[in-house]
């Protein structure tokens, strides 16, 4: 059985294992250093109101997480959420523990009466893709940028 729960301070070095699958295999970045992982982790832990984890753990082992972030809306005035991180590792996929994490973030963000909850996925993330229509998820009306 999948229990999906925030991360806790006995999560850092088992979640800084998975980042770093999620990091580096899965998206082939460069290796962070460990500390710096470490680091993050622990900074979310301790300033909750600017962001929050989630876990999925299955037999005593994390298998994936999901990283929400607290922002604004100007449009509605009221604070929002970016689903910046959904990561199952890949011997967990199919087992609906994607799922799992997404409604998990959804619920966080109903129960604290957050605007909304955006995110995107690689244009080549097609079973990302799959799942986020699959949960009812749209396309934004706005394009994204970055530099």
């Amino acid at each position: 059985m999948v229990v999906i729960r925030p991360v806790a301070e006995a999560d850092v070095e088992r979640l800084a294992s998975l980042m770093k699958e999620y990091i580096v295999d899965f998206y082939q970045r460069p290796e962070p250093p460990r500390k710096a992982i470490i680091s993050y982790i622990e900074r979310l832990l301790s300033h909750p109101s600017t962001g929050v984890q989630f876990v999925a753990e299955q037999d005593n082992k994390l298998v994936g997480f999901a990283t929400l972030y607290i922002t604004f809306s100007t449009l509605s005035l009221k604070e929002t959420a970016i689903l910046n991180d959904l990561y199952v590792s890949p011997l967990n996929r199919g087992n609906k523990v994607g799922e799992q994490l997404f409604q998990t973030c959804a619920s966080y963000v109903n129960e604290h009466q957050l605007a909304g909850m955006t995110w995107e996925t690689a244009h080549d993330n097609h079973v990302a893709q799959r799942l986020y229509e699959k949960l009812g998820g749209k396309q934004s009306e706005w394009l994204h940028y970055e530099l």
